[in-house]
């Protein structure tokens, strides 16, 4: 964002920057540089998903009957974050084209947000008033710098195909650009200070997002209602994939003039931010960053109650396989001097594993208590965040290791569903030796 800098974060974090892989300077799953748009969601009694044929086949088969702008957009989609358009393209049925467009849509918003070379008194209206562009057939915008402004170039497309959704999902589109709008603008000159602040300007940028995809996943109808109705769980899902990346992110965006730490969090450390890179900081460096970790785990519960009442295949791994990613990442943070040195990213191979594993509710559940557990093993008698650390550490210990998740385990796999499971990761394999050799700023309009 303008002002503090933008991150924001779409598939729970659309918009966001994603998760690294060692060896590769590309996302994981989601797109998106500074934006928050991706989260995902609690949980009822154990029930079997809803498997469908793979995606690949979907895309392909439906590939010719396209318009010619909807070609355009996923186009788009693949130029500026091919990592979330393959996530997409994973979904069943209309959902697939009404999460792309609601992408493009959050992505064109973001560009704007992110532009530094659009003065305040131009942005803050174009922000606020964005989603009514929408309706606008003949709107664009060719003043902006960024590297992802032919979405915004080209609009009338996205415009065009949004007005060719179904009500339902216009609706849940339009709202959301709305709200993420009108908060991005808030924040273009407001620093995150308090707690309470990071929450809301997370749940801006990556909150709403998990909000909007919960509705379109109900108004799809491949989810029940209660999914998009339930808005504090959708919430607790951006939350917690957009406080992972603030926090990996440290350093990265103290070199790019940018800060998402909370002043309430780290002014209890150091008296100033940028101190925490330095070698004889290191202490307290890491005290906020513990502490910071430990607020992120809060979020997790929620996160396990949300995936818990998902019945669709391809939503389930559309939600599911970002958040196992995040914990994996929080894992790897807690306690690590290289968050104040270098990056840390996950390993290729450790990606692909999760990818494959995290495709029903008691996997997930036993990813979850894994990286729980190395976090517990980190935990050090000095920490000052200890015991809220070794509290949270428990709860979620207890729903990931409840009778209902137990039984679950016992569940019939089909050989079709595995062999689906298998294809996925075969071709996120591909996926990721593809844009492990490519350098930075290469393929993807968001240089992920």
């Amino acid at each position: 964002m303008a002002g503090v800098g933008g991150k924001s974060a779409v598939s729970f974090s659309v918009l966001k920057r994603s998760f690294s892989l060692r060896g590769s300077p590309r996302s994981v799953l989601t797109g998106g540089r500074r934006s928050a748009q991706e989260g995902r969601l609690v949980a009822r009694a154990p029930h079997p998903l809803r498997t469908h044929r793979h995606p690949a086949y979907v895309c392909f088969s439906c590939q010719d009957s396209m318009s010619e702008t909807l070609r355009t957009c996923y186009a788009y989609l693949n130029q500026t974050s091919r990592s979330f358009a393959a996530v997409i393209q994973a979904l069943d049925g209309e959902l697939r084209h009404a999460v792309c467009i609601f992408y493009l849509v959050l992505r064109a918003l973001d560009t704007v947000e992110d532009d530094m070379s659009i003065p305040l008194e131009k942005k803050v209206p174009l922000l606020q008033d964005f989603h009514t562009f929408l309706y606008q057939p003949e709107w664009s915008f060719a003043e902006s710098r960024e590297k992802d402004r032919q979405v915004l170039e080209d609009f009338p497309t996205i415009s065009v195909e949004f007005r060719n959704l179904g009500q339902e999902y216009r609706d849940v589109i339009s709202d959301i650009c709305h709200r993420m709008g009108v908060g991005m603008a808030e924040f273009l000159e407001k620093k995150v200070s308090c707690m309470k602040e990071w929450d809301k300007y997370c749940h801006y940028v990556a909150g709403l997002v998990g909000i909007g995809l919960s509705r379109l996943f109900s108004a799809s109808q491949l989810e029940d209602a209660e999914v998009g109705r339930d808005t504090e769980l959708a919430n607790s899902m951006g939350l917690f994939l957009q406080k992972t990346n603030i926090i990996r992110d440290y350093l990265e965006d103290q070199q790019e003039g940018r800060a998402f730490w909370p002043q309430e969090a780290w002014s209890q450390f150091t008296a100033r931010l940028e101190d925490f890179s330095h070698p004889q900081h290191l202490s307290s460096a890491l005290s906020c960053l513990n502490l910071l970790v430990t607020d992120a785990l809060r979020h997790v519960p929620d996160v396990i109650a949300y995936l818990s009442r998902l019945r669709n295949q391809s939503v389930f791994n559309f939600c599911a396989i970002p958040q196992v990613m995040a914990i994996a990442t929080l894992s790897a943070c807690y306690n690590n001097p290289q968050v104040f040195q270098g990056v840390v990213k996950i390993r290729k191979g450790q990606a692909v594993t999760l990818m494959m594993q995290a495709t029903n509710m008691c996997a997930v559940q036993s990813i979850i208590a894994q990286y729980s557990q190395e976090i517990l093993q980190k935990v050090s008698v000095t920490d000052p965040s200890r015991e809220k650390t070794l509290f949270i550490l428990s709860v979620i210990r207890e729903k990931s290791l409840s009778p209902a998740v137990l039984s679950s385990r016992a569940h019939h796999i089909s050989p079709v569903y595995v062999s689906a499971v298998m294809l996925l990761a075969a071709l996120s394999w591909q996926y990721l030796n593809a844009t492990a050799g490519q350098p930075p700023g290469g393929a993807d309009m968001h240089g992920h």
